[in-house]
């Protein structure tokens, strides 16, 4: 009996150290698809992209991110967030978020892509959210976010959180010098073949892809070409913007047909592609976008990492130089006020300045270049720079019936099979059937 009571004394004392401490318990506020405890009495759905989660596929990305969720977690400890995942299918996604939003089972908090938020405005689906945000965070945008999140009395619909950049990356081992204009860049692409046999000059998206869109437009916006009217009517088609447009698509068809470029970028529709190419070696430049900064760093040795140098991207004339800039927002679907704030409590706490830090993310305020160790280097300095010079694409929600038919124009062109002129007037024409009538 007494060696019994012995062992049951024993059995008492091990369970009770296999208990979970106070920092097991911390840890369990987090979990894939939770943040917050199991049992906390209040809850909203939240949908994000999984990169920018705590399952981002990079370990030290989900645990940066998982502990901000603790934090946040922390903080708000009535609330259980439950996570849903968005893949990088964007169309698809946004697509199936639209229907979800019209027959009222969307998320009560998403990310959504920042050239899709003018469609849910448009539709009347979001809400405005500027109570949430002060007015000093408001004017600390960069100029070309708070016309694509706001309506025409102001009102913001969806916090943009983060942006990209697109740039011009050359290798300065083949190009010593940034190009600033069209024909410089030509130029310097057939000099670098000339001196390394098999080494493409330039690579680029032209593909039908949104990707194509992104890094085509500032050659036609360098000229002072617009895609849409103050009133969001379609004028691509009409002079002078038809002129800007045949501009740049010559411009691609030149880097092809002098060699400056590989025919193939006419089915390019993929910066991975690009990035392989620069990782590898074989080309001298491309056209890519901010965050293959970290990803060519962590894939190259130091020294062929250093090799590398950004610019802006080159115009027709030095002077006429343009830039593309998307990134993502969150919003809410939700018709409880209670739900909206802790969502935009989740977007302040969490998604403004800390997650970009840790994500390695383009802010959207320009106060964050500053007062993060993180962008205070030369190069997120002259991003910055090159920053305030972007543009986004148009916040009307005929830009995406535009975009899939610039798309065909332009791959179409650049593989040859049909001319350019031809290629625009049928987008045109294409676009002008689904215009909404007045």
């Amino acid at each position: 009996m007494k060696f019994n009571r012995t062992l049951r004394l024993l059995v008492i004392l091990l369970i009770g150290c296999l208990q979970p401490t106070g920092s097991a318990w911390t840890e369990d506020l987090v979990a894939p698809d939770r943040i917050g405890r199991s049992d906390a009495p209040k809850s909203f759905t939240f949908r994000v992209l999984t990169a920018h989660s705590n399952n981002n596929a990079q370990p030290k990305f989900a645990t940066g991110m998982a502990e901000l969720y603790e934090k946040y977690a922390r903080n708000h400890p009535d609330w259980r967030v439950r996570i849903q995942l968005m893949s990088l299918q964007i169309p698809q996604e946004h697509a199936r978020l639209l229907e979800q939003a019209r027959n009222g089972t969307a998320p009560d908090c998403t990310s959504m892509d920042s050239f899709a938020v003018p469609l849910f405005i448009q539709q009347g689906l979001l809400k405005p959210i500027e109570q949430y945000f002060t007015k000093e965070e408001v004017e600390d945008f960069f100029a070309f976010v708070r016309p694509i999140v706001t309506d025409a009395e102001g009102h913001i619909y969806a916090w943009w959180w983060t942006t990209d950049l697109r740039l011009l990356f050359r290798n300065t081992v083949h190009v010593p010098d940034p190009p600033d204009t069209w024909q410089r860049t030509k130029e310097a692409a057939l000099a670098a073949k000339r001196t390394t046999p098999g080494l493409d000059g330039l690579l680029f998206n032209g593909g039908r892809n949104e990707t194509t869109m992104v890094d085509f437009l500032p050659n036609f916006w360098a000229q002072g070409g617009k895609l849409v009217d103050e009133k969001g009517t379609p004028v691509f088609g009409k002079e002078p913007n038809r002129a800007y447009l045949l501009n740049a698509i010559a411009y691609y068809q030149d880097l092809i047909k002098s060699g400056a470029a590989p025919a193939r970028v006419a089915s390019i529709s993929d910066y991975s592609d690009l990035t392989a190419s620069a990782i590898a070696g074989s080309t001298a430049m491309m056209i890519n976008g901010d965050w293959v900064i970290g990803q060519m760093q962590a894939a190259m040795t130091p020294d062929a990492f250093a090799k590398w140098e950004i610019s802006m991207l080159p115009g027709p004339t030095a002077e006429q130089r343009s830039t593309a800039s998307g990134g993502w927002t969150f919003a809410s679907f939700s018709k409880d006020p209670e739900k909206v704030k802790a969502c935009m409590d989740l977007v302040r706490e969490v998604y403004m300045g800390s997650a970009v830090e840790v994500l390695q993310l383009l802010p959207t305020r320009q106060s964050e270049f500053d007062s993060m160790p993180v962008f205070r280097s030369e190069v997120y300095q002259r991003i910055k720079q090159y920053l305030n010079k972007s543009q986004a694409r148009p916040g009307y929600p005929i830009y995406t019936a535009i975009s899939n038919r610039l798309q065909i124009a332009i791959s179409s062109a650049l593989s040859g099979s049909r001319t350019a002129e031809n290629a625009v007037d049928e987008a045109m024409e294409q676009v002008a059937k689904v215009v909404p009538k007045p």
